[in-house]
């Protein structure tokens, strides 16, 4: 499948998403959207444009687990959404669900993240 990305020898870019509730997950799967803090969204706006693909990968802060992985398909633009109730989140971006399901953290602690000195993936 063809790349959103201008760029595509980039190498794919991963991120973990953390969410205060799961009804905002819920929203982002049924509407394909997600919204992040501002601070978040240079850094994923820059892994948009200068890689092949950007995943995020979605956790509940405090569950335990993982509940599913998005592939981000658009930039962030401005327009903010009523949906998550609060200011604090900046622009919407689109979104495509790969896999909604619960899963626990202890099936990725094999994974270590080098750029958070080699700490379990959660």
């Amino acid at each position: 499948s063809k790349s959103p990305s201008p760029r595509q020898n980039v190498p794919v870019r991963y991120f973990i998403m953390k969410s205060s509730n799961l009804q905002n997950i819920e929203i982002s799967q049924q509407k394909g959207v997600w919204s992040t803090t501002p601070s978040n969204e240079r850094k994923l706006n820059g892994a948009f444009w200068e890689s092949s693909m950007v995943y995020l990968i979605f956790s509940v802060q405090g569950s335990g687990h993982f509940q599913g992985f998005a592939r981000m398909s658009s930039t962030i633009g401005y327009e903010k959404s009523q949906d998550w109730g609060s200011a604090a989140f900046g622009g919407v971006f689109k979104v495509k669900w790969i896999r909604k399901e619960s899963i626990p953290f202890r099936f990725a602690h094999h994974l270590l993240n080098p750029w958070n000195d080699n700490k379990k993936v959660q």
